[in-house]
């Protein structure tokens, strides 16, 4: 499971709220809801900041776990490499 996956998970069942309530607010498929939370399909930027809208929850917090989850899944199968990767990056983020 993704770290948005988990929190929206959180946030759901804390308020008591079926996977099919939140779908139906985001105008999807109950399935896309269950796989975006499992972990195993990707929310859009804009499905992220609809959910934080509907669940209440902080667009800031979901939108960076968002972005955890993309930048996990793009150096997972580069494991050797990935921490030099990121310290390059973190290196031209700070300019």
């Amino acid at each position: 499971m993704g770290h948005l996956g988990q929190k929206i998970r959180e946030l759901r069942e804390k308020q008591n709220l079926l996977l099919r309530q939140v779908a139906a607010q985001l105008e999807v498929d109950t399935a896309l809801i269950s796989k975006i939370e499992r972990g195993e399909r990707n929310a859009s930027k804009q499905q992220v900041i609809d959910i934080a809208k509907f669940l209440n929850a902080n667009e800031e917090e979901l939108s960076t776990l968002w972005l955890a989850d993309k930048i996990e899944s793009a150096i997972v199968e580069e494991p050797a490499i990935a921490y030099q990767a990121m310290k390059i990056a973190n290196k031209n983020l700070k300019k």
